[in-house]
């Protein structure tokens, strides 16, 4: 089986839409890059539209005009955003482009003159105006119902849930804040009742998102709890799916989620960015500089819940950094010994302070000290891997074909993580069911099973 299949990426969704386009209906069709926390803006997008009227294409020669949602995080992601528009352009001709880089519209139209609008990110109105304006609505009130549960993007047995927009944080590579602005947290009841919703329809895995999801709340004047993370978290566990946290900000509350790790309420998971290791790396970037007490905090996290599962990413190559800095993050990586870690090169962003930053790293060098990280993170993983044959695990399936069944283990979120693949015995799953295997092989980074 072919591993890691790519078929379910969030930053080149079209849209999942099962449905029977009525005659006379306008059609609009998306493609949503970058981001989980796009893809919901995405599927907020669809939600509204469908439920004025508009049907969803699933491709370009059946839409009346096509909605490009893009990426503006790093300059390899502008570019890639500025292809899809030409694509889109080329195949359709009528695009409307919004997200992030959508934040730079002189960008956007220098390119692509045609473009019919541009809009920034989670400018849901502005979006819905262009549409009507390009595409009036011709909406049919005895056949055009919303869904309860919305438009998705993503298989229909799990479902990002967004519970914040923005960050308070000036990283100093990173432009986020200025695209999107600062903190601002969904109340909880409509987090809750989106939540519950997903699950009555279906969903058995919520992948709660946000650029700060540990910060959650905290934005609010008055409120009952000093970190709403906390009481959201336990409420969410409540609903019978798996609840798995993403970009959690290593403040010194998150040590009070591991509980509920361990009592089966959050799938024990930590998705943590924490870029360096070095403290004088840290501190150009203008991140937290105690790696030494964010090891004692891993430890502490492992002592109460051992099955927890640490990912995070990793950026090699930041200005200035030296060859000492660097291994640094390569012993620190040995400590730490994290299950999941991604790693990128630095690149500058039209915008980032880093910018200016003196001593940049030659390409050269930033790409041998990546392979070098790397090969550290690959040996981690394969021996953690090696360690899980002959053990137990729930699985949740994500696909099946002729070949086999493509699952998840509570420690492999969709697209970012590994994956076990199970090859006999599997013609009676389907996705979205949840099973106990027995582990029998590892690789570097994923598993094989049978159904125990």
């Amino acid at each position: 089986m072919t591993q890691n299949l790519p078929n379910l990426r969030p930053d080149l969704a079209r849209a999942r839409i099962e449905e029977t386009i009525r005659e006379g209906q306008p059609k609009i069709g998306m493609v949503s890059l970058g981001c989980p926390k796009a893809l919901v803006d995405s599927e907020r997008i669809l939600t509204r539209l469908r439920a004025e009227g508009y049907g969803i294409s699933a491709n370009y020669s059946g839409a009346d005009a096509v909605i490009v949602n893009t990426c503006g995080f790093l300059d390899s992601a502008k570019a890639e955003s500025l292809d899809a528009i030409a694509e889109a352009l080329r195949e359709n001709g009528r695009v409307i482009v919004t997200g992030c880089l959508g934040a730079e519209p002189d960008y956007i139209t220098g390119a692509h003159p045609r473009v019919l609008a541009v809009t920034g990110p989670h400018q849901y109105e502005q979006v819905l105006d262009a549409v009507h304006a390009a595409v009036p609505p011709a909406p049919d009130p005895f056949v055009d119902l919303l869904p309860s549960s919305g438009v998705s993007l993503t298989p229909r047995h799990y479902s990002y849930l967004k519970i914040s927009e923005g960050c308070n944080h000036k990283c100093k590579f990173c432009i986020i804040p200025d695209m999107r602005g600062r903190l601002q947290s969904r109340p909880a009841n409509a987090v809750l009742r989106e939540a519950e919703k997903l699950v009555e329809a279906g969903v058995k895995e919520l992948l709660v998102i946000s650029q700060d999801t540990s910060a959650y709340g905290t934005d609010w004047a008055s409120r009952d709890k000093k970190f709403p993370i906390l009481p959201l978290a336990r409420d969410l566990g409540q609903l019978g799916a798996w609840v798995r946290l993403h970009y959690v900000y290593p403040y010194p509350h998150v040590r009070e989620l591991i509980p509920l790790m361990a009592e089966g309420l959050v799938l024990p998971y930590l998705d943590i960015p924490f870029q360096h290791a070095h403290r004088d790396t840290l501190q150009r970037m203008a991140r937290p500089a105690a790696s030494s007490e964010t090891l004692d905090e891993i430890a502490a996290w492992r002592a109460d819940c051992p099955e927890i599962t640490l990912r995070s990413t990793f950026i090699v190559g930041y200005p200035g950094e030296t060859e000492a800095e660097f291994q640094t993050l390569l012993n620190w990586l040995d400590e730490a010994q994290l299950d999941r870690v991604g790693c990128f090169t630095y690149e500058n962003v039209a915008g980032a302070r880093s910018n200016n930053l003196p001593d940049h790293v030659p390409q050269g060098v930033k790409d041998e000290r990546f392979a070098r990280f790397m090969e550290k993170a690959q040996s981690i993983s394969e021996a953690k891997l090696a360690a899980k044959i002959g053990t137990r695990l729930e699985v949740i399936v994500d696909e099946v074909d002729d070949e086999g069944a493509t699952c998840r283990t509570k420690s492999d979120a969709p697209e970012i993580d590994g994956n076990l693949y199970i090859d006999e015995g599997f013609h009676g799953l389907k996705a979205g069911d949840i099973v106990t295997v027995t582990v029998d092989e590892a690789s570097e980074y994923d598993l094989w099973g049978k159904i125990a």
